[in-house]
């Protein structure tokens, strides 16, 4: 275990902002209408949006405001089979804490936690359950290493993962994740009973081929969008897990190419109506964005796809206690009873009343409190 701090280079700094001085911007989208609730991102990221964006990156955005966090919260890295993996680690002061590893997905990053983890490690209110937090950045992502050969899967991060708890003491552990991280979730759920003592996941995916048949109403519904999600709205998914090297060079070679891939997913993925900055702040946003930009991980973590897309293997049961949220606005929503079959211990099943696929950022607040509630009913499962 080495202790790691961020810090950019000022050169760096300075080039990411000559590079958005000097952005070549196409024309405007040729779609209907431009006001608010028309299909004005039917296109993609609208070019006024953009522009706003790329300007406030340029003049007002705080890099180092967001290194200093990660540095308050404490940085590590340690080499697990030959890969460099980084990771935030805030032990609680709390003698009855649990350790837990909150995994992120793409287009995400550990940004999506810095905001919840000292609540969750020492919570103003003594009733509430503690955590020692780990947070993890996936192969590729962030200051992680990026494998320079292919397997680095799902499943070798989830077990990359319990080794990594295991070198900081934490033989036993409950996590959570959403995306690619409720993917891993699921697996050590699955695979380390030994090791999980439960999970938390806001991407439950069901085995395939189950049937619509003795489903409500609102749960055909969900099956109905999150299959109109696949069939029309996976484009960069399959892009990323085909031809995640061509997508690449765009994405380290051009800050206001890898903000539009990603500022993209952030407006279709989260419980707003005409930008994501009505529930996530553009700091945050541009946290996570210019992360990727830094450590040039743009191709690197899209080769997940490469490694893991349509991958979880459909004979895989999770039997240890497993709490389930899911949010309204989400891209994924599987009915509980589809869920069932996967997840065979289910003792808590939310579905929030607000919130998308970045809850930890869209509603942090409540993200923490059905965190805390699923987790303290994993863990009454064991009393």
């Amino acid at each position: 275990m080495q202790a790691f701090e961020a810090h950019a280079t000022d050169a760096d700094l300075d080039d990411l902002r000559a590079r958005l001085v000097a952005a070549r911007l196409p024309e405007a989208e040729t779609v209907h209408g431009a006001g608010p609730g028309s299909r004005r991102w039917g296109q993609g990221v609208p070019l006024a949006d953009l522009v706003d964006v790329v300007d406030y990156w340029r003049t007002g955005y705080d890099w180092r405001s967001f290194e200093a966090r990660l540095n308050r919260i404490g940085q590590f890295r340690t080499t697990i089979d030959g890969l460099g993996i980084h990771f935030l680690h805030r032990r609680s002061a709390r003698a009855d804490a649990t350790p837990l590893v909150l995994t992120h997905g793409w287009p995400g990053s550990i940004a999506e936690f810095t905001d919840v983890v000292d609540e969750l490690a020492d919570p103003k209110d003594a009733d509430s359950p503690a955590f020692h937090v780990v947070v993890p950045s996936l192969p590729g992502f962030g200051y992680s290493d990026k494998p320079a050969t292919t397997g680095w899967g799902t499943e070798k991060i989830a077990a990359a993962w319990v080794e990594l708890m295991g070198r900081l003491g934490y033989d036993k552990f409950v996590a959570h994740g959403g995306d690619w991280g409720g993917v891993i979730t699921t697996i050590l759920g699955g695979r380390f009973p030994e090791q999980v003592l439960g999970i938390h996941t806001v991407t439950a995916q069901a085995p395939p081929g189950l049937t619509t048949d003795g489903l409500t109403a609102a749960e055909r519904e969900w099956t109905e969008e999150t299959r109109d999600f696949w069939d029309h709205r996976t484009a960069y998914a399959k892009q990323q897990a085909a031809r995640p090297q061509t997508i690449g060079y765009a994405l380290v070679d051009s800050p206001v190419g890898l903000l539009a891939w990603i500022l993209d997913k952030f407006y279709e993925w989260t419980d707003t109506e005409d930008s994501p900055f009505e529930t996530i702040s553009m700091d945050r946003v541009l946290d996570d964005v210019t992360l990727y930009w830094l450590t040039r991980t743009g191709a690197s973590a899209a080769r997940i796809y490469y490694e893991s897309h349509d991958s979880l293997d459909p004979g895989l049961r999770v039997d240890v206690p497993s709490a389930i949220s899911v949010y309204p606005r989400d891209v994924e929503k599987c009915p509980r009873p589809w869920a069932q079959e996967r997840f065979r211990h289910i003792v808590r099943w939310g579905t929030p009343e607000t919130g998308g696929h970045f809850p930890s950022l869209e509603v942090p607040e409540y993200f923490v409190k059905d965190l805390r509630e699923g987790l303290a009913a994993v863990l009454a499962a064991h009393r």
